[in-house]
């Protein structure tokens, strides 16, 4: 199951999915990222430059039959595009990223011939919310989550400015900020 980009949601996601039994192919565009996937548990990191050697990487890894499930995590045009590329026939593909700068094109065609589900994980209903967060703290309460390692930067809340900062800069290395209240 290919996970585009590794950031904080991505590593939480290959966490689950490992615990869950899933092999897991991590694709990012940073080695920092493809490094946290491996540390993670991702299965196989793959380098997002080429394009068609993603997918050729990807299929010979799955037998040629590409991915049952793929998730998008980025909330960018080109992860999106190669997430289609990436799903088999009959797959699913699960949006998880935040698509916020502007709207995205999608190749309706492929994913039809292909008769892909294609599931938005932005739920809405409140009460699907409040359950998702119970099962995160249990997640962590029996350590199938470990965040811990994903904050990589720690900030008083007096510091708060910078931390936001960070979170938008995303040098090289970065994943999460943690404002503590001290």
């Amino acid at each position: 199951m290919p996970i585009d980009s590794i950031g904080f949601l991505g590593a939480l996601l290959i966490q689950l999915l490992r615990h869950a039994g899933a092999q897991v192919i991590a694709i990012s565009r940073r080695q920092s990222s493809l490094e946290l996937a491996r540390e993670m548990g991702a299965s196989v990191v793959v380098p997002m430059d080429d394009h068609h050697e993603i997918i050729k990487q990807v299929a010979e890894r799955t037998a040629g039959a590409l991915c049952d499930r793929v998730i998008e995590a980025t909330g960018k045009q080109r992860p999106l595009d190669l997430a289609g590329e990436l799903v088999r026939e009959g797959g699913r593909l699960i949006i998880a990223g935040y698509h916020q700068d502007g709207p995205r094109q999608v190749n309706m065609q492929q994913w039809n011939w292909k008769g892909i589900d294609v599931i938005n994980a932005h739920e809405r209903d409140r009460n699907v919310y409040i359950r998702g967060i119970k099962d995160a703290i249990e997640a962590v309460e029996a350590g199938i989550l470990i965040p811990d390692r994903l904050y990589t930067h720690r900030y008083p809340l007096a510091r708060l400015g910078e931390a936001l900062e960070a979170t938008s800069n995303h040098r090289d290395g970065f994943v999460k900020a943690l404002v503590e209240m001290q």
